[in-house]
């Protein structure tokens, strides 16, 4: 007997969600209820898992129909208007925000772990200059696992002194490549900073505008965490094997880097700087969408609205335009979310594509002063944060991921000896 999935039966996802090892346990009984059941039938495979419900989590719910994601049940807009990114990483790692001791506790131990080893430091100042920034990232992530006592079987301790470690000096390394590849040296991290202050202090060594820094920090709490998204899954898939979260956190770093999950920022700047100006927008945007290309940043998998995220990045991309004196970018990318909506739903109606929350960052960052080939490295120093309360969460209630397959190869091939090829 085999099972026929259908994608908006409850039953089935759960099914889905089951090893074929969990499946006999539930025995003829429980199979004799689904009306999902086919003889002889086969599976219904879903590319990229889309609709299947693989697992569960606490940390993050994203509503891609009404538009809204959650952090441990607080609404992403009061933590963008109010929290600070350190609030916020306390909060997914320990399920409740901190009082007073625990946030000053918490800001102490995570500016003890900001700076790199320093036979890291030198084994950056090797790396050739043209290396892609989340090559570097990857790198550094996994390598810090080096410089950190192990257990008896090779495995680090993965707790939240692991989250903070990893979230403390992923961002200390993107800053100080970034200053290598300008042959400029390091710049030591500060521990009255915050940890949006520090990383633009580490990159410019200079201390930022409060704007600025505030501006990145609130950067930092939208992309803290995404339910299971690829990298996440990825980070989750690496735990459940009991490896441990120095290697999960660079299995999602090596995720993330894909165009299809973090790398579209850069590709969204580097097409609103081909624009130039937005009256060049709609005959640009026409050319793309009629040779079958697409419009980076718009559209995403799960909301079928705006994304929630975009609207705060929005406002700060206008904002700290004006204030760099070069609104133009966000102006370009605002009259080019308007046409790219109008013009995706006039050549692919029903597909409802939106600004997600990539568009907005491209202009974000620029206007920082952040170069568009370090955007998704900043995607993954905010969401290190989320990847580590992922890790923990995983360990917790832990089962091997291990999805089935459908087969669809060769059977039956006769042994043909090496004189007979």
């Amino acid at each position: 007997m085999h099972l026929i999935i259908f994608r908006n039966c409850r039953e089935c996802r759960l099914r889905l969600s089951r090893s074929a090892g969990n499946e006999q346990r539930f025995g003829e009984r429980r199979r004799r209820k689904s009306r999902c059941i086919v003889k002889n039938s086969a599976i219904t495979v879903d590319p990229g898992l889309e609709g299947v419900i693989v697992g569960e989590t606490a940390l993050s719910r994203v509503a891609g129909e009404e538009g809204r994601l959650t952090y441990r049940g607080y609404d992403i807009a009061d933590l963008a208007a109010n929290a600070s990114f350190e609030e916020v990483a306390y909060l997914l790692w320990h399920g409740r925000l901190p009082n007073s001791s625990e946030f000053a506790d918490l800001r102490g131990r995570m500016a003890a772990y900001r700076p790199l080893p320093e036979p890291l430091i030198e084994a950056l100042k090797d790396v050739p200059r043209d290396a892609w920034p989340m090559d570097v990232l990857r790198s550094v992530v996994s390598a810090i696992a080096l410089h950190v006592p192990h257990r008896a079987d090779g495995t680090h301790v993965s707790d939240a002194d692991t989250a903070m470690r990893l979230t403390a000096s992923s961002a200390t390394a993107v800053a100080a490549w970034d200053r290598l590849r300008r042959g400029l040296e390091p710049v030591a991290p500060r521990t009255d900073l915050s940890h949006a202050a520090n990383f633009l202090y580490m990159k410019n060594g200079a201390e930022p505008t409060e704007a600025a820094a505030r501006a990145l920090d609130t950067y930092f709490v939208l992309l803290a965490d995404h339910g299971f998204n690829a990298s996440t899954f990825a980070a989750r898939v690496t735990a459940s094997t009991w490896s441990d979260m120095y290697a999960a956190a660079t299995a999602a770093v090596a995720t993330l880097e894909g165009d299809l999950h973090g790398g579209a920022p850069g590709k969204v700047m580097k097409m609103i700087l081909d624009i130039g100006t937005p009256d060049r927008a709609e005959a640009y945007v026409r050319a793309l969408v009629d040779k079958g290309g697409r419009v980076m940043g718009i559209g995403h998998r799960e909301y079928k609205v705006r994304d929630p995220r975009a609207e705060p990045l929005e406002v700060m991309a206008r904002t700290l335009g004006e204030s760099a004196g070069t609104p133009q970018w966000y102006n370009v990318a605002h009259t080019l979310e308007e046409i790219a909506v109008r013009v995706l739903d006039e050549k692919k109606p029903g597909r409802r594509l939106y600004a997600n929350v990539e568009f907005y960052t491209a202009p974000t960052l620029y206007a920082l002063g952040i170069e568009p080939d370090t955007f998704t490295c900043m995607f993954a120093c905010s969401r290190m944060a989320g990847w580590t309360a992922h890790v923990m969460e995983q360990m917790l209630n832990n089962r091997l991921i291990r999805p089935q397959v459908k087969y669809t190869g060769l059977m039956g091939l006769p042994w043909v000896p090496m004189k007979n090829r």
